[in-house]
């Protein structure tokens, strides 16, 4: 499958709440690292974090891929991603998110998902709070300094 319809696949499947066809554009052993609700190793992990996770608090996702860019080992992709949040403070408009895609690919599918994400702009149009935000960037510069290719940026 081309970079560009994996990617359209991939987006698809968010949309319309198909854990299954989500979880087989990845490798058996494959690995998804959400920014919000972290890793879910495997197909079957994979397909309930869509059909779950995903829409637990939110619907009406849309999600689009812009610009992919693939050497056939690596898949990048810009995003723009948004939903309704169900959440009580949100109050119906639109969250709003863009970012970088990650993906490793073996054997034409992903092995690895990591994105790179600016939450702010969600978070605020969900209405959280202050505290809120602050507690989840907190966890999020944990996560970043505990990651490997950190360790020359904390000596």
């Amino acid at each position: 499958m081309n970079p560009s319809a994996m990617l359209r696949a991939f987006c698809d499947a968010v949309e319309q709440r198909n854990g299954r066809a989500f979880a087989e554009l990845f490798t058996e052993d494959g690995v998804y690292h959400d920014v919000f609700y972290g890793t879910f190793a495997g197909r079957a992990k994979i397909a309930h974090m869509i059909d779950d996770w995903f829409y637990r608090t939110a619907t009406d996702f849309r999600w689009d891929m812009h610009e992919p860019v693939s050497d056939g080992e690596t898949l990048y992709a810009r995003y723009t991603f948004s939903y309704r949040s169900l959440l009580p403070e949100a109050r119906g408009p639109r969250a709003m998110f863009e970012g970088v895609a990650i993906m490793k690919l073996r054997d034409g599918r992903i092995e690895e998902y990591h994105e790179v994400a600016n939450t702010a702009t969600g978070f605020v149009d969900m209405n959280f709070a202050p505290e809120r935000m602050a507690k989840i960037f907190a966890r999020q510069g944990a996560a970043l300094k505990a990651r490997p290719e950190m360790k020359r940026h904390l000596e």
